[in-house]
This record gives C-alpha cells, structure tokens and sequence, in this order.
C-alpha cells in the first residue's frame, strides 16, 4: 500500500490509487471528480442514491454502490484512501472499519489543501463557531472583493473547496466556513487566520459529548500563520486560542462589542475600531464603519455586530484597508431566513430566523427583539434549551412550542417560565405546522410585539431545511396579511 502522506500537490503523482468515497453528497460528488482528474481509480460507496450524479459519474467510469451501512463492498475493504463524507460519525460502521484496517482516511478539505496548487495555491481563513459562520464568511468574502482581491466562499457554505481549488482562474483568497464535522476530520491545514465566532452546545449526539465537539471547534486554529481570532466575551474561544498550535509570530486578535484593547477590534461611541492592525496601536485605532452603517444592511443586533467584527478582522489581517471594508458592509444584505423582518400584521412584526437552529443561534435573536412571541422547537439534537428559556422569560409574552421534541421545550417553560403562556402544535400534517404556529402566535401578540421564529432546533424532524422551514412561516404570514 502506497504512502499517501507525501502527497502535498495537485502535481505529485496521484496516478492509479485506490480511492473511496463515501457519500453522494455535494462534498461527496465533488471529491470523486477531484480525484478522477488526479488518475485515480475512484468508487463511490454511499447509503443513498443520486440518479443526476450517478449518470455524471458513470461518464467519468467511476462505480457508484448504493449499500447499507452494515456492508462492505470490496473496493471499500480493499481502498488504499478513503474520503470521508462531513456527515458521517466517527461511529459510523465504514470509518470504523477503515480505521481497523489501518486505511488512510480524509475529509474532503484535507484533499483540498494538499491539491490547492492546482491553478494557484490561494490564502485559506478559516471560519467557525456555533453560530454565524456563514454570515461571517460572506460578510469576510465582501469585504474582501471590495478590496480587490480574487475571493470564493466555500466549505460548509455550500460550495465544496474542492470545486473552488480547481476553478481555472483562481483565487487569491478562499474563506472557508468549516462545520464541526468538518474539523474533526481536518487534518494538516495551515491556514493565513482563523476565526472561532463563539462556542456552545450543538452537534453532541454526533461528536458524542461538549468535549469532543469543543475539540473539534478547537482544531480551527492550529498551524495558522498570521492571525488566530477569538470572541472576547466568549471565554472558550479565548481558551482555544492560548492552547492552540500555532506558527511563531501568529497573533491573537480579539473582537468584541465593548471598548477595544490592544490587539483588539471593538466598538467607540458607535465607531467599530481596530486597534489591532495598525503599528500605533497602543495609542490610536482606525475607524473602520459605524453603527449606522449596520443599521442600513440589517446588522445593527449585537450578534450580527460582532460578525462583522469578525469578519472585519479577518479583511484586516490580510491587508484590505479600512474604506474597503465600510464600503462593503454597507452593500451587504443578509441571505433570508436570517434575522428577516417578514411583515406586518395588525402592528405586530413577524421576524424569520430559521436558520437558528440551535439555542446559541436563538439567543443572538432573542437578545435583539422585545416583547417577543417566540415559536420554538423541532428536533433538539442532544442540547438543552432550558438554560435559553431562563435567560429570556422576562422578555416572553408568550410561547408556540412545535417539532417532534416539545416535551423538553415545555418542561423547560414550566420550571423557568411559569406565568408565559405557552402553545403546544401537536400537528402531524407538515403542512399545516407553521400555519397554526403563525394564528397561535398573532392570537398571544399585541401591537409593538415581535413574533420571532427562532427555534434553537434543527428542522429536519418536520421540514426538507431551515430554509423550508423558514419559507412556510412566510407564507404563513402573508396568508394573515392578505
């Protein structure tokens, strides 16, 4: 069996591997293809079909076997690498066994970077936490083209790294927005910066507890270069920071929404300042937008302010200039489902944050609206969201529990909340789901109320996506307004 680790290059000889990918997915698809245009010999092994990508892989002669977990084909036993998708646990059968047979095993961003030369080997920040990541990424990615460079998003955003390292113009900047499956498969990366937004409970089912999914988070900023970023008033980050690997001369570089210290990025008197990348740093900051400036693109609350700030600090560490990065903040406009004013009804606003979906994400919400009518809920994922429910009971005017895990939600209300009324939706009918949630939620609500969809769980127990699940509340709503 070939050693595998000396391969560092899109033009070291990658010719005739045996390789494995396990997952028909995005990433999956794409690792395939990479590794067809390397000469390796490629099957693909995944629990489900894709009859699209099927037929394209087909054409690049690459076997496509749709087996159950418990199985395992011959080219998998046989493989000398195996490509990992981000969705399978460490638990899973096919890793397990490739770790007993002592296979080579990566995640699709540890192929990337060993094959990021292929047209031009780019700069990589890297970005995580267990919320905003995806904010930040393209808030970093704006800024970053405002200043003129050649910029992709990629990773768990949507668009495989993989694809973004063999596009034939290049790039001078990827920003990579990794999730914690991501990381826990990462490997030797050693990325320009690295940002670790903020860290709580999610995922835990999978990682198999807080620690190994901090351990995961963690791995963000090892071997970074020039900046290692963490949230000043997010303790574990700072932590992470102070334990992590590193390259000599890599700097920490704190954000936060107070006074910023040295080495820091903050807010003065309603001027986000860095006070990190400049040489006078100890005795002046350079003024990089305001917070009327947020105001206008929609992120004015504090958790959508500190993004900017984090993304603001990656820009900086690469050397865009602070005009550039004002500029861009205020062209840029937030994807739906985000923080989204729907409308109005009867002077209530209903504000769509389905993408919370865990209950750090909804207490970023949570924070920036008053009163509120909250619908929460769906599928929990191992979290706890009574501690969430304590912190803002007195901010409630009431509560619109739906999903498959209202049980916890409604024993959380009940011990931390009392006096909230509160709403149980025990409906089977998807379809009808958000509908109901929506009249509950008008009939407890009052002019000047926020009816917040934020539901600090993920969808999948109801919904295709959060997006799906976002996109029925608006419907919802409109149905009330017409």
């Amino acid at each position: 069996m070939r050693d595998l680790t000396e391969l560092h290059s899109w033009h070291d000889d990658w010719t005739g591997i045996r390789a494995v990918v396990l997952g028909l997915g995005v990433t999956g698809f794409a690792a395939a293809d990479t590794l067809v245009e390397l000469g390796a010999h490629v099957t693909v092994v995944a629990e489900r079909g894709d009859e699209e990508r099927e037929r394209i892989l087909a054409v690049l002669d690459v076997d496509v076997l749709v087996v159950d977990a418990g199985q395992v084909p011959a080219p998998l036993a046989e493989a000398e690498l195996v490509i990992s998708s981000p969705g399978l646990p460490p638990t899973h059968p096919w890793l397990v066994g490739a770790a007993e047979r002592g296979q080579t095993v990566w995640g699709d961003v540890e192929l990337a970077w060993r094959v990021r030369d292929k047209v031009e080997a780019a700069e990589w920040l890297l970005v995580t936490g267990t919320n905003g990541k995806t904010t930040t990424t393209q808030l970093a990615a704006h800024m970053l083209q405002a200043g003129g460079l050649r910029v992709a998003p990629v990773g768990n955003i949507g668009t495989p790294v993989l694809d973004a390292v063999r596009d034939p113009a290049g790039f001078d900047v990827l920003v990579v927005e990794l999730s914690s499956f991501q990381l826990h498969a990462l490997g030797r990366v050693s990325p320009h910066s690295a940002v670790c937004l903020n860290l709580d409970d999610d995922h835990l089912d999978w990682h198999g507890g807080a620690d190994a999914y901090r351990a995961a988070k963690a791995k963000v900023y090892r071997d970074a270069r020039v900046a290692a970023i963490y949230n000043v008033a997010d303790p574990a980050t700072m932590a992470m920071v102070e334990e992590a690997d590193v390259v000599e001369g890599c700097r920490a570089i704190g954000f936060g929404l107070g006074m910023p210290g040295l080495s820091e990025l903050g807010i003065v008197e309603g001027i986000l300042a860095d006070r990190a990348f400049l040489d006078e740093r100890r005795s002046q900051a350079l003024e990089i937008a305001t917070l009327e400036d947020l105001e206008v693109a929609g992120l004015a609350s504090p958790h959508m302010a500190q993004n900017v700030l984090a993304a603001a600090a990656l820009a900086r560490a690469v050397g865009v200039e602070p005009g550039a990065i004002r500029d861009a903040i205020r062209s840029f406009r937030l994807d739906a489902h985000r923080t989204q004013l729907v409308g109005e009804v009867d002077g209530v606003r209903f504000v769509d944050d389905s993408k919370a979906t865990n209950p750090h994400a909804a207490n970023g919400s949570l924070a920036a609206f008053e009163p509120v009518v909250w619908i929460v809920g769906g599928l929990l994922k191992g979290v706890d969201v009574a501690p969430l429910v304590e912190r803002h009971a007195g901010r409630l005017r009431a509560a619109v529990v739906i999903g498959v895990d209202r049980a916890p939600v409604v024993a959380a209300f009940a011990r931390h909340a009392p006096g909230i009324p509160v709403v149980e939706v025990d409906e089977p009918d998807t379809g009808d789901v958000m509908r109901m949630a929506v009249t509950a939620a008008l009939a407890h609500a009052i002019g000047g109320d926020t009816v917040l969809l934020a539901p600090a769980a993920a969808s999948m127990d109801q919904f295709q996506d959060y997006a799906d699940r976002g996109r029925r509340f608006q419907e919802a709503v409109r149905d009330q307004r017409s």
